[in-house]
């Protein structure tokens, strides 16, 4: 939502702007110099990402479209289900979450919150670290290095989103100004012409150099901050998965370990320690 009002702000602006001073909208509409500069930044964008990055920046642009997933709401969630999953491995060992965390999708404790459940990675991250914890093959003061090493390689994929939108703005007044060159090509052809067609020419090349730093600094450039700031609120939401693991390993009561989570949470998204004593009396109920 506020991707597309930003868009409309920034586009009402600029042309609200050229309007007033008398400027005919007309002249800006050029579709070959929309061809030149947008052809050549998605055919760079092509060249240089591969296609799992050129599938998530369509998926991160379309994702702004949507509220923030990681909110209040999504943090509740996720202290219950940190602290029903804790719960059961106390009761019955962590030998009676097997099942569980070998196929979480059947999982009758996963099954009830359907929120983290679509978070594959926060699941993974959950249950895989639960296995090595069941079997054993790694001591408990090496878990952070596994669970560092994890996160830092999520987090390095996800920002080859952002870094390929930045790129590709960071060339689009480049490819401003090789429209406009082009468009001064054609005018020079014509350089025997009547004035007002010479005019129309220079203005139509000169629209290029106008789109690209537009678009530049106006699209681009704010749509790759602003997944950045989706990709940092999911990993402030994993880290609360690793800081509850961590406290889980080294004997931490479940709902001790649920309170670190809750302590790892940003102060205006984090419930109140009365919600979290609310929330697990209503899972333990």
């Amino acid at each position: 939502m506020f991707l597309i009002i930003g868009i409309v702000v920034v586009f009402g602006s600029v042309i609200g702007g050229y309007v007033m001073h008398h400027g005919k909208i007309a002249v800006l509409m050029q579709p070959n110099e929309f061809l030149i500069i947008g052809g050549a930044s998605l055919g760079a964008m092509i060249v240089a990402n591969p296609p799992a990055v050129l599938k998530g920046v369509v998926s991160g642009v379309m994702g702004l479209l949507k509220p923030n997933p990681f909110g209040n709401r999504a943090y509740g969630e996720l202290l219950q289900v940190l602290y029903d999953v804790f719960q059961k491995a106390r009761k019955d060992g962590l030998v009676g979450l097997e099942s569980h965390i070998e196929e979480p999708s059947k999982s009758d404790i996963f099954g009830k919150y359907p929120s983290f459940l679509a978070n594959h990675h926060a699941v993974h991250l959950l249950c895989d670290t639960l296995k090595v914890l069941l079997t054993g093959a790694v001591e408990d003061h090496h878990l952070s290095d596994i669970l560092d090493a994890d996160l830092e390689q999520h987090h390095h994929e996800a920002m080859q989103v952002p870094q390929a939108i930045t790129t590709a703005g960071d060339a689009m007044p480049g490819f401003g100004i090789v429209a406009a060159v082009l468009g001064v090509v054609i005018t020079m052809g014509s350089i025997g012409g009547a004035a007002s067609e010479l005019g129309e020419k220079i203005a139509a090349a000169l629209v290029g150099t106008f789109l690209g730093i537009l678009l530049a600094y106006g699209i681009f450039g704010p749509v790759a901050k602003a997944i950045e700031g989706r990709i940092a609120t999911e990993h402030a939401y994993l880290l609360c998965i690793k800081t509850a693991l961590l406290s889980f390993a080294r004997g931490d009561s479940p709902m001790t370990a649920v309170e670190f989570a809750r302590r790892n949470i940003e102060p205006h998204e984090r419930p109140s320690f009365s919600d979290l004593e609310q929330l697990t009396r209503k899972r333990a109920a």
